[in-house]
């Protein structure tokens, strides 16, 4: 894989904390266990072979480099100034998962483990894990609120069709918080055969340093097709953030360029009522959610609070540790957009470049048209981290199919 300096020079300290935030807060049983990861980790990211055989997987089965592209009519539309897609939603399986779930599925075989474990909400990463999990021969079990299972219809029998066993989570809200409570119960039953693939930079070290590792590619590639296009690098990028995946992936490659304005896009849902968002950048303080430090919306005894965003993939109450070490370092700002913003960018680039976006991936978009409208000119890249076909059920039924 590649390895540029990322988190403003800074990887996390062996004991996995970026600053403040990140670490491992682990039962005594999965000590021993993660530590087996961290050692497998460090070796294989070192290891031209596994180094090679991840970059072919790359080129020959994902499709990678995924483009960037100029959206012309959007720009036109919205001020001026010019708005650019990295699409990630051309990745194979329809999203930026995949980059890191064919990591996590080599070192899995690397490791001689037999079984992937994995959370999903929107449904993206299970999809991809389950992919990853086919093409390397392994099982696979992916875990599934309940209301997530009923948004996200498509991916669940994509997921099925790939061998994958759904499982869906029945208690509390039902969404993604208690999808990965529900995986890391079913981790905790088999560390020795299973493996844990946290779908985003979240959990216990080292999966926000390995997940970020793995996602790099977005950024790597985005800034040197960037300045091939235009000469420049853009002025500012900018992408949803729940975990922070597909965040951190296309923010690495710019951090050390201080002329690029980086902005973190969270789902503000209905406002700002207490279980009404997913904001946690604006709304949440420092606690503890499954295993790691974070920024984390949270109830007065410290447990996470409740959460709502129209994109299933956006609605968790905590953030990656990276995440939060750069919005105090000043690096990135973190912003926010209501469902209504989503909703309008969603239909917008659908009828204006003929791109159907995943509704997380449109929180973004939503941002870059409003930060377009203020600026008047100059260049944003937007992470088109998804492809909607997963979301359209839900878009048809809440919003119908927009203004001809």
């Amino acid at each position: 894989m590649d390895r540029q300096t990322a988190g403003l020079g800074q990887d996390p300290d062996a004991n996995g904390f970026f600053g403040r935030y990140g670490g491992m807060f682990l039962p005594p049983q999965l000590e021993e266990p993660f530590a087996e990861i961290i050692e497998a980790y460090h070796r294989i990211a070192n290891d031209a072979t596994f180094i090679n055989e991840l970059r072919m997987i790359r080129k020959t089965f994902q499709g990678r480099p995924t483009p960037v592209y100029h959206a012309r009519n959007l720009s036109l539309k919205n001020g001026g100034a010019q708005i650019y897609l990295k699409r990630e939603d051309l990745n194979h399986t329809g999203a930026h998962k995949l980059n890191h779930c064919m990591g996590e599925g080599l070192l899995a075989k690397f490791m001689g483990k037999k079984k992937l474990i994995a959370e999903t909400g929107a449904g993206q990463h299970g999809v991809a894990l389950a992919t990853a999990a086919a093409y390397f021969g392994l099982d696979c079990e992916i875990h599934m609120g309940e209301v997530d299972i009923a948004k996200q219809q498509p991916n669940v029998l994509r997921m099925r069709l790939l061998g994958a066993k759904v499982v869906p989570v029945t208690f509390g809200l039902r969404t993604l918080k208690e999808a990965v409570d529900s995986a890391f119960e079913a981790y905790l039953a088999d560390p020795k055969n299973a493996i844990y693939c946290i779908g985003s930079v979240v959990g216990p070290h080292p999966f926000p340093l390995m997940v970020r590792d793995f996602q790099k590619v977005v950024g790597i590639e985005a800034r040197e097709q960037f300045l091939e296009m235009t000469g420049n690098l853009p002025d500012a990028i900018c992408a949803c953030v729940g975990g922070g995946s597909n965040a951190m992936g296309l923010f690495s490659g710019f951090l050390n360029d201080p002329t690029v304005g980086i902005y973190g896009v969270e789902p503000l849902g209905r406002g700002p009522g207490v279980g009404d968002n997913a904001a946690t950048m604006s709304y949440g303080r420092e606690g503890v959610i499954h295993g790691f430090r974070c920024y984390l919306l949270q109830n007065e005894d410290g447990s996470p609070a409740p959460v709502y965003s129209c994109a299933s993939g956006l609605d968790y109450p905590g953030v990656g540790p990276e995440h939060c070490y750069l919005k105090d370092a000043g690096r990135v700002s973190y912003v926010s957009c209501t469902d209504g913003e989503c909703r309008d960018a969603f239909f917008q680039l659908c009828r204006l470049e003929g791109i159907i976006p995943a509704l997380e991936s449109a929180h973004a978009v939503a941002f870059a048209l409003k930060k377009a409208r203020e600026v008047g000119r100059g260049t944003i890249l937007v992470n088109l981290s998804g492809r909607g076909d997963k979301d359209m059920d839900y878009v048809i039924e809440n919003w119908g199919i927009g203004e001809a």
